[in-house]
């Protein structure tokens, strides 16, 4: 589908609303061409706002009068959003919502004029669903309290351990299996642990403060106990633990988890962990390559229990393929017997680099309605459990563009993602993939610091990725340098 973008630059929130109607088209943008192919949409900023759709044998447009240039895009996108709608009768429950953060953009509405008109902007400019703008509201109010604590000099950990012990179908963010990579391991955490180190020493001279510890990936319990407790005691022993609030590791795949391995977690001051079993269904598991059963989830969660782990959350994905609603159902339900402190609720997103996508695999309207479904009856079952929503993002592709929730039981909230999601303080990350977000205390203005993707391009260029955290001195020196002048 071509996308024609003529005398303006709103091409990036135009080509991402229509990909919430056409989930599984390639989007070509084309910009001040004349020669118009079919199917297109036609955009143009002249001395009027101007969208034309064709598309499929349907053709219309709609025009709207100039205003200011933020006003012009939402008003391209709202001439757009109403063609599509009527186009393809789909509604999408966040609307023309299409950013990963719309807590945090109702947080800035309703900060700037109230309650009443951030509701106000959600339903009438921005068209989302009484349903969604009732989870929004249900997160910032639980979120506020928890950012409060964050401070000027605040900044939270990621370390990243980039290996699983099989790629899932629907992942785009493994780099490598163990099966494939194990020479890789050893060196890999070597140098992490050597990153580690250099990292708390620029932290110690800018004297900032630890909020909370995140180590993700992949799958952290893919290491051995002895190379865990390496990492692990390598951020106890350079780090001032004393401030951090949370520390926490995803033991993500339950046939990761050993009773050694949980023991190693406990001993290095680690006070939540998340045993993913994303869903409980035998056949669905095996359906999305998933190597652990439904049994093996269970197992890890008493062993986890006998260990004395009092926070542990639970990953869930509704939408996956041949998973029915009942079917999810059972697994909440199952989930919800046993009680963990937190569940998170994914929904289902169809990234181009997966295994799904790459097989064929598209998004259908049947697909968005079972999926909703699912969410619907998470919403209801897990507010019935005295769980509460406290963060929430969004992905590109998700099925039926719906959400990602995490919810929680009084106390037992995980700060670090409340804290990322929002963009609240500085996150430092470590080990490949990871990026390092760098927020100045003074104002929203940050600063991304890449380190490199794959464990072998991090193990080959690894004095060169170090040079790269001298970035964070230099950004803080002049965010102050900035505040003294202003």
């Amino acid at each position: 589908m071509n996308l024609y973008i003529i005398n303006h630059s709103f091409h990036y929130e135009l080509e991402n609303l229509t990909r919430l109607f056409y989930p599984n088209e390639k989007i070509n943008v084309i910009k001040d061409n004349t020669d118009f192919k079919p199917p297109f949409i036609k955009t143009e900023l002249s001395d009027s706002l101007n969208v034309e759709v064709n598309i499929g044998g349907f053709f219309d447009k709609k025009t709207a009068a100039l205003s200011d240039d933020e006003e012009n895009e939402r008003m391209m996108c709202e001439l757009l959003y109403k063609l599509l709608v009527h186009k393809t009768s789909v509604r999408p429950p966040w609307g023309m919502i299409t950013g990963v953060r719309p807590v945090k953009l109702y947080r800035a509405l309703k900060e700037e004029n109230g309650e009443e008109a951030a509701d106000s902007y959600f339903k009438n400019k921005l068209f989302v669903s009484d349903e969604k703008i009732k989870l929004a509201k249900l997160t910032e109010k639980t979120e506020k309290k928890f950012l409060d604590l964050s401070r000027k000099d605040s900044f939270s950990l990621y370390i990243a351990v980039p290996f699983c012990p099989s790629r899932c179908k629907y992942c785009s963010f493994v780099q490598a299996s163990v099966e494939r990579s194990k020479h890789l391991v050893e060196p890999y955490v070597e140098l992490l642990c050597r990153e580690l180190e250099y990292t708390a020493e620029i932290v110690k001279k800018l004297n900032l403060r630890l909020e909370t510890v995140y180590m993700g990936g992949g799958t952290p319990t893919t290491l051995t106990a002895e190379q865990m407790s390496r990492v692990l005691r390598t951020v106890n022993d350079n780090f001032d633990i004393s401030t951090c609030r949370e520390f926490t590791v995803e033991a993500g795949r339950p046939d990761t988890v050993t009773e050694e391995k949980l023991i190693s977690l406990k001993e290095n001051n680690v006070n939540r962990i998340s045993i993913n079993p994303q869903t409980l269904n035998d056949e669905v598991l095996r359906v999305i390559g998933r190597k652990h059963t439904a049994r093996q989830t269970l197992d890890a969660y008493s062993l986890a229990r006998k260990i004395c782990f009092e926070c542990i959350n639970t990953d869930l994905i509704a939408g996956l393929p041949s998973d029915t609603v009942e079917s999810f159902k059972t697994t909440l339900d199952s989930i919800c017997a046993i009680a963990p402190e937190c569940v998170t609720v994914h929904t289902l997103s169809m990234k181009r680099s997966s295994t799904l996508t790459q097989d064929g695999s598209q998004i259908n309207a049947e697909d968005c309605d079972r999926t909703s479904e699912m969410l619907r009856y998470a919403f209801g079952k897990l507010k019935g459990e005295r769980y509460i929503p406290y963060y929430l993002y969004r992905q590109s592709r998700m099925v039926g563009n719906l959400e990602n929730t995490g919810w929680f039981k009084k106390g037992y909230e995980s700060l670090y993602n409340i804290y990322v999601m929002d963009e609240t303080h500085t996150i430092l990350g470590c080990g490949a993939g990871a990026v390092s977000k760098l927020k100045d205390p003074y104002s929203n203005y940050l600063k991304r610091i890449f380190n490199f993707k794959y464990p072998y391009e991090y193990i080959g260029r690894y004095e060169e990725q170090l040079e790269r955290k001298d970035q964070i001195c230099s950004f803080y020196s002049n965010c102050l340098k900035n505040t003294v002048s202003d």
